[in-house]
């Protein structure tokens, strides 16, 4: 495809091609808990969390453990425990210049998420760290988010994309993890020692450091 861009520059202008919202999207936001909220977080086994530097850089962080791992510190406040992984810690090097975060809870299923934003600290720990051991494993970090704005969001993307239809999945598309990995960060292993590296042993130590 050639030719220019055409660039969308100014919130008028997006206004004028999207149209307004209508009122109960509009209105909808909140800015604590309800205990409908606080029965999604238990029933979500997995959360996307969004960070930016202090240069606006974002990074989307996964974060999974069984339902209810996210804990409810109060009306306004929220505990996510961290889990042994690879040690990057890009979002929270980002929290460290940029304390805003997003969230997006997803529950394996449902068309609907439910969305919070707020402002985050990373604690080392805290009264509420015995309630997030999960297989014998006691994090030694949190990201404590003080809650802004939260609501749920509409079914749409879901459905249109079919994420949860396994008539629609195709994983065979892509190679393995394994192949992934030899191809592009560690072409120095062998294809045996990865696919031994990503099997069984993998999920071994999915809460061991």
């Amino acid at each position: 495809m050639s030719g220019e861009l055409s660039v969308v520059t100014d919130a008028a202008e997006l206004r004028s091609i999207l149209g307004k919202p209508t009122e109960r999207a509009a209105s909808k936001e909140r800015h604590a808990l309800h205990e409908m909220d606080r029965r999604w977080i238990r029933a979500s086994p997995f959360v996307l969390v969004a960070t930016a530097n202090g240069l606006g850089e974002c990074e989307v962080s996964p974060k999974g453990d069984p339902p209810g791992f996210v804990h409810v510190v109060d009306d306004t406040t929220l505990a996510i425990p961290e889990r042994p992984g690879n040690k990057r810690a890009d979002g929270f090097h980002n929290v460290l210049s940029n304390p805003n975060v997003g969230l997006l809870f997803m529950v394996p299923g449902r068309t609907d998420t439910l969305r919070i934003s707020g402002r985050a600290r990373i604690v080392s720990d805290a009264p509420y760290f015995d309630a997030m051991v999960t297989k014998s494993h006691r994090p030694r970090l949190a990201l404590h988010v003080d809650i802004k704005h939260l609501f749920y969001h509409c079914a749409k993307a879901f459905m249109r994309s079919s994420l949860w239809d396994p008539s629609a999945w195709a994983p065979e598309a892509l190679p393995s993890r394994a192949k992934i990995v030899r191809s592009i960060e560690n072409p120095d292993k062998t294809l045996e020692e990865l696919e031994e590296y990503y099997g069984e042993a993998y999920a071994r130590k999915l809460y061991t450091e």
